[in-house]
């Protein structure tokens, strides 16, 4: 069995009794970089042997850790912070495992954007995390396009050194909207900053970041056709000609009596 197995985002002790107990249990853990995990898995005195697990090299130790699974070996894997896979490797390891019909879970537990979105106070019933954003200007426009008129709360991951642009780049696409940016999540200076988009941090940025931006209003694509187009939709769809009208009326915020003559024969 493979584990995906959560490490606290800050605090220590923010570490179940289960993902404990799953470590000291394994034959093996794979870790992002060996030296910082080694800190978190002194902590808690487990002594299992290390095996790096990092995005340069996915798939070869990915197939490793494929053989060792075959031959009997329980393996946990853990991220520097958080749970694998979320913006961390892992789905290629993932992707290995389901083709080679081997088992794994996952131990839940600490979630950066998770928690960032409660601490924001913006809508959490629907959310879009989109991750960090590509490194070129000219890319992140372009991703950010996709995601412009989502209606949900937007979540990104930002470094220190990229934060203040990516603000910037995200008011150029998307206009003014508020935002929070949270970071140092259940550390001792753990904070959100609440601002508009076009007013950017205040603070120096300082710490990896979680960026939460409100939603944009999903355009109604019968908005995209024209004014007979609109109408001969529902009229098409059963309605008659007067449900019709009353309805393109209200999508399109113009008078009814404005849209008679689209119905009118020529």
């Amino acid at each position: 069995m493979l584990y995906f197995v959560a490490t606290p985002i800050g605090n220590l002790k923010d570490f179940s009794f289960r993902a404990i107990n799953v470590l000291n249990e394994v034959d093996e853990i794979a870790c992002e970089d060996t030296r910082h995990s080694l800190a978190l898995l002194n902590a808690y005195d487990i002594k299992k042997p290390l095996v790096s697990y990092h995005k340069f090299n996915e798939k070869e130790s990915g197939e490793k850790i494929i053989e060792k699974l075959k031959s009997g070996k329980n393996i946990a894997v853990i991220s520097d912070a958080g749970m694998p896979v979320i913006s961390d490797p892992g789905n290629v390891l993932v992707n290995m495992l389901i083709e080679n019909g081997l088992e794994f879970t996952i131990v839940p537990g600490a979630c950066a954007f998770v928690s960032a979105l409660v601490l924001s106070g913006l809508d959490s019933s629907k959310f879009c995390f989109l991750g960090f954003l590509p490194s070129k200007n000219t890319e992140k426009k372009e991703f950010l396009q996709k995601y412009k008129d989502l209606d949900m709360t937007l979540i990104f991951y930002s470094a220190p050194h990229d934060i203040k642009k990516d603000i910037e780049t995200i008011y150029q696409v998307f206009g003014d909207r508020k935002a929070v940016a949270v970071k140092e999540i259940t550390k001792l200076h753990e904070k959100a900053e609440r601002f508009n988009l076009k007013d950017n941090l205040s603070s120096e940025p300082k710490g990896e970041f979680v960026l939460l931006v409100e939603g944009g209003k999903m355009q109604n694509q019968n908005l995209n056709l024209t004014e007979k187009e609109h109408i001969e939709l529902y009229l098409k769809q059963g309605m008659d000609k007067k449900q019709a009208l009353k309805m393109v009326a209200k999508e399109r915020g113009v008078a009814k009596s404005s849209l008679y003559k689209y119905t009118i024969e020529e």
